[in-house]
């Protein structure tokens, strides 16, 4: 099981960026898939999850109205497009793959390697 995450980089306070992570190795249509991130000198923490069918979405307070998780079953895919980016979203950010249909913010069981997210004000 393999998860490629891309799409990270360096941007200006109030633009956007999306991230987009490839799962390989099995199909995930009937898993929640998510992500996570962990910013210098911080703990990893939840950004936001999407159930199996996409039907249902979890968002971590702080990125709420901001981000917006989305799935394509069909390409394995899971993006993240995050607007009016703040200094405060400068992490690595992971995404990760649950065994259940339904996310948490406990964590995945499967996680992709980090995409790097830089916000300069």
């Amino acid at each position: 099981v393999q998860l490629q995450a891309s799409g990270g980089g360096s941007v200006q306070a109030g633009g956007s960026l999306r991230l987009s992570c490839v799962a390989s190795g099995r199909t995930f249509s009937n898993n929640a898939v998510g992500w996570f991130r962990q910013a210098p000198g911080k703990e990893r923490e939840f950004v936001a999850t999407i159930s199996w069918n996409g039907g249902t979405s979890i968002y971590a307070d702080s990125v709420k109205g901001r981000f917006t998780i989305s799935r394509d079953n069909a390409k394995n895919t899971v993006y993240l497009q995050m607007n009016s980016l703040k200094p405060e979203d400068t992490a690595v950010y992971y995404c990760g793959v649950w065994l259940s249909s339904y996310g948490n913010r406990n964590g995945p069981r499967y996680w992709g390697q980090g995409t790097l997210v830089t916000v300069s004000s």
